[in-house]
């Protein structure tokens, strides 16, 4: 090719490549699939190769270059990169809004833009003429370190910004960000790690700003590394008068910008978006530990300034961290209700999440030495989107003597021989005379199934061992008397108790299924079979083919009910809860109800503008429509809002359509 060709052709290559790579990495909506987008960048690589001469700073084939460095020289930031004043009330917040007026007149309208405030690296992105020629990271505020070459090898940090026909580029233009990755990479990485036999990341925070220090930048180029980008230094481009305005202006020229950003007219609905985003940060594949509040006017904040280096007119609103590192001291087991060995970490109590921890998940044996997980070590314990502590891995080198863990070979109630079925992980008890098979099963019956008020699990116990119950029958022939004698407790407590379980005859189908101990049937599924069969008799009798049509439940599932079903203790069972009058059947209210949406399944997924969750659940359900919690091929569409995850992926996997919200108004209109 000649030269003038091959300079017009890597042009435009390059501009096609920064093209979809703005569609994707920013947009979120490309327009061609990744072969093209590879058969294009291959192109350049090969005119690149061949005439050296044509390659440019801001190829997209330079991101990785640089040779590894002996160290990271200290560069100063433009302006200082100072840390946010944090608030962890409402009225703290209300406070600060209220010093903000006071400063500035009175009268003065504000107006306020607020972000997840991402739990990464901080880092400074310096443009001239358009081009990144340094990127550092915040270091003491004052200056950083120079990192640019592993930077570069970030894909989602543009290496020039993105320019309109004839626009000029700043002259110079400093933008901030935060370098994270996403919770989904992060898992990944780490199960990397562990095969590999290498320590784990304690978080992704951490493993963020490693990988920005790591020396080789072809080390960084292999980590799932982004960006979010929030701000500008020195000064702001021309045309942008507000935060809400600059956002716009940095999305528009290439940048990451979060899509969760809003801009509010008001302290109050500051406060509110703030107690919202506590649940709604579980919906997130990245971790927040906050959101960011910022005076959308760029001269108001001019005027109010900073101290100390910290703006007065922002405030972060933070929680408590999620991970925090403690002494495992032992590893116990106990057996679940359907004779699964489960191990648990003892450990040394520590705060993780606004909460004190002394006892966390350890899931089964394999994954405890998978991880390299032994008693006495120091462990990272994770409490991610509020759910049970887990433990991550070890934080550090084996204490000496320590070895790896292995599952007891008698189960610790019975004494009985553990086996471990072939294709399970669990370890189990054989044993159906297990306390675990009764006394557990009586215990989840008490209370996450039946919630029965005043029978707790100590008094369960104390019944169990007086032989006074041993079945879920027993327990409906209780009286207040017995209660009294074996609690030693006033009369009118245990009157309140026989109450509570008399009342609990009353609660819904779902609840009787899901408290029954059925291998693999939980509330979701249970609430499936509920609303499928209207009534236990419809199950009894169902096939397996039957069971299999209910959504959410595969071959396996349908084959461990049918055979439940079929058992004659479990018939018998189930005779003695019905002359004892639990309901067996749903009633009129609970019965799906007809509509033209009748016979279809969808399931919601990520945030809607419109609705709440609990909202679009009840739209789609008062058309006729089952609204489900998992993706199969049974569903009819998947409603996905912003932040959809993994449900959005496994529709577009199976070929199940997806609704964006403007679909969504429409289905619910009458349009679809």
């Amino acid at each position: 090719m000649p030269p003038s060709d091959a300079a017009a052709r890597a042009a435009e290559l390059r501009r096609q490549i920064d093209h979809h790579a703005y569609r994707y990495y920013v947009l979120d909506a490309p327009e061609v699939e990744d072969a093209v987008y590879d058969a294009l960048y291959d192109e350049l690589e090969r005119i690149e190769q061949q005439q050296p001469g044509l390659v440019t700073p801001d190829s997209p084939t330079q991101r990785v270059g640089a040779p590894p460095a002996h160290g990271f020289r200290k560069v100063p930031h433009l302006a200082p990169m100072g840390s946010l004043e944090k608030v962890t009330t409402e009225a703290a917040l209300l406070k600060w809004a209220d010093d903000v007026r006071k400063r500035l007149d009175s009268d003065e309208p504000v107006a306020y833009v607020i972000e997840p405030k991402i739990d990464g690296s901080a880092v400074s992105l310096v443009y001239e003429g358009g081009v990144l020629v340094r990127g550092a990271t915040r270091g003491d505020g004052g200056q950083g370190e120079d990192v640019t070459a592993n930077l570069r090898t970030v894909k989602t940090v543009p290496l020039a910004l993105r320019l309109a026909p004839g626009e000029t580029a700043p002259a110079q233009l400093e933008v901030r960000g935060e370098i994270y990755l996403s919770l989904p990479d992060f898992a990944r990485f780490n199960e990397q790690l562990t095969a590999q036999g290498k320590k784990v990341a304690p978080n992704p925070r951490n493993l963020a700003a490693g990988s920005l220090r790591q020396l080789d930048p072809g080390i960084t180029a292999e980590r799932p590394l982004a960006i979010w980008v929030y701000g500008s230094g020195l000064t702001e481009p021309t045309g942008t008068a507000t935060q809400w305005e600059l956002l716009a202006w940095l999305r528009e020229h290439g940048f990451r910008t979060n899509p969760e950003a809003r801009r509010y007219e008001t302290i109050e609905e500051v406060a509110a978006a703030c107690r919202d985003w506590e649940e709604r940060r579980r919906g997130l594949d990245y971790e927040i530990d906050g959101v960011v509040i910022k005076i959308d006017a760029l001269e108001q904040q001019r005027r109010l300034g900073a101290l100390h280096d910290r703006p007065r007119w922002a405030r972060a609103y933070k929680w408590a961290p999620q991970t925090a590192v403690t002494r495992l001291q032992r590893i116990a087991v106990n057996v679940g209700r359907t004779g699964a060995l489960n191990p648990w970490a003892i450990l040394e109590p520590v705060e993780v999440g606004g909460v004190t921890v002394s006892r966390a998940t350890l899931h089964n044996e394999e994954d405890i030495n998978r991880k390299g997980i032994r008693e006495g070590d120091l462990v990272i314990v994770q409490r991610a989107g509020d759910v049970i502590p887990q433990v991550v891995g070890p934080a550090g080198e084996h204490e000496p003597g320590t070895v790896d863990w292995r599952m007891p070979a008698e189960c610790p109630l019975c004494g009985s021989a553990v086996v471990k079925p072939e294709g399970e992980v669990k370890h189990r008890c054989p044993n159906p005379r297990c306390e675990s098979r009764g006394l557990e099963t009586l215990i989840h019956w008490v209370g996450a199934a039946m919630d029965i008020e005043g029978v707790g699990e100590q008094l369960v116990r104390q019944l169990w061992r007086e032989g006074l119950v041993t079945s879920m029958p027993d327990l409906y022939r209780l009286t207040a008397e017995q209660l009294v004698g074996i609690e030693r407790q006033a009369a009118v407590s245990a009157a309140k108790a026989v109450e509570a379980i008399e009342r609990s005859k009353r609660q819904p189908l779902e609840r009787l299924l899901f408290g029954l101990n059925i291998s693999r049937v939980g509330l979701v599924i249970a609430r499936s079979l509920a609303r499928h069969f209207g009534s236990l008799d419809s199950l009894l009798v169902a096939t397996q083919e039957q069971i299999e049509e209910v959504e959410g439940v595969g071959p396996d599932r349908a084959e461990a009910v049918h055979e439940w079903m079929r058992d004659e203790d479990n018939v018998r069972l189930l005779a003695e809860l019905r002359d004892l009058g639990l309901r067996f059947e749903l009633a009129k209210d609970e019965r799906p109800r007809e509509g033209r949406l009748t016979g279809s399944t969808y399931v919601i997924t990520g945030t809607l503008g419109a609705w709440s969750r609990d909202e679009a659940k009840a739209a789609l359900e008062a058309l006729g429509a089952k609204v489900a919690d998992a993706v199969s091929k049974k569903t009819t569409a998947v409603v996905a809002g912003g932040s959809a995850g993994s449900k959005l992926a496994k529709a577009e996997s199976l070929g199940v359509p997806v609704l964006d919200e403007a679909a969504f108004a429409a289905l619910l209109a009458g349009g679809l």
